[in-house]
């Protein structure tokens, strides 16, 4: 699993006009599923995002996480970030999981990080043509690749 964390001061995904999710303070996350993903993959990425300690503290120093600051996530599935580049100038998504493999995951993603969040988590529609709106608070950006844990 690749994920892009952006910390936020608001954020929101549109599908069709529609407002699907969107959040005040907190983290967007950009989440592309692989093939070779597993639960352990969504374990371990869950708990790192709402641990992630990128929100000032009371020093000002980015000491706190999206859990102790009470933030909000916003979850948007895109498979992109796997593209690879290598050859050419059209990206292949060879990687990328397809949506029998790739949807299971993504739901039990979002489960898995409304349980270590604490709270519900905002999302887009996996596979839909969606519009995000954010404002990157910093700019923080963060990118993790559970395939790259060490």
């Amino acid at each position: 699993m690749r994920a892009v964390i952006q910390r936020v001061s608001q954020s929101s995904v549109t599908i069709g006009g529609i407002i699907k999710g969107k959040t005040g303070p907190g983290l967007l996350v950009l989440l592309g599923i692989e093939e070779t993903d597993t639960s352990e993959d969504i374990e371990w990425l869950t708990g790192k995002i709402v641990r992630l300690r990128v929100f000032a503290d009371d020093q000002g120093v980015m000491n706190r996480s999206v859990q102790e600051s009470g933030g909000d996530i916003l979850v948007v599935s895109q498979f992109t970030l796997h593209a690879s580049t290598k050859k050419g100038n059209r990206p292949s998504y060879i990687r990328a999981a397809k949506p029998e493999i790739a949807i299971p995951l993504y739901q039990e993603f979002l489960h898995k990080l409304a349980l270590d969040l604490g709270k519900p988590i905002q999302t887009g529609e996996f596979g839909a043509m969606m519009q995000v709106s954010l404002v990157n608070d910093g700019p923080v950006t963060i990118i993790i690749d559970t395939k790259n844990r060490e």
